[in-house]
């Protein structure tokens, strides 16, 4: 054999490099057309069933809170009659029933919109909503 210098020995041939197609791995992170339009399906369906109940849930409420607000005048004008020495037939005014120094601080309103009514003393006062939405004591 040959003797062959030492950077020879060192050095082997280049082998063919291989040649690939580039292919793109990563993904882009979003969603589908598809499954957004899915969730909106989903949140429209919760909206339609739950609407409803939020308005009935909300005109019991005014309702409920009318009828505390004609107990208080009640309350009011029962007291206010006892005070002054007052019959049955007598008919308080808002100044008498409704101020700092008076029964009831602010005077009262119907969360419905309604007006209420004050009425006599030996009967029980009135929201203009109530015989058609119940708001009576």
């Amino acid at each position: 054999m040959i003797d062959k210098p030492a950077f020879y020995l060192s050095f082997t041939p280049r082998q063919k490099e291989k040649i690939e197609m580039k292919t793109n791995t990563f993904r882009k992170a979003g969603f589908t057309l598809v499954e957004i339009m899915i969730v909106v399906a989903i949140i429209a369906l919760l909206a339609a069933i739950a609407i409803p109940n939020f308005v009935k849930a909300r005109t019991a409420s005014q309702k409920s809170a009318c009828i505390a607000n004609l107990k208080q005048i009640d309350g009011a004008k029962a007291t206010w009659a006892l005070e002054q020495k007052k019959t049955n037939t007598d008919t308080p005014t808002a100044t008498d029933l409704y101020g700092t120094d008076k029964y009831i601080r602010d005077q009262p309103g119907c969360p419905a919109a309604g007006t209420y009514t004050i009425a006599a003393v030996d009967s029980k006062p009135s929201c203009s909503l109530g015989t058609g939405q119940g708001h009576t004591l």
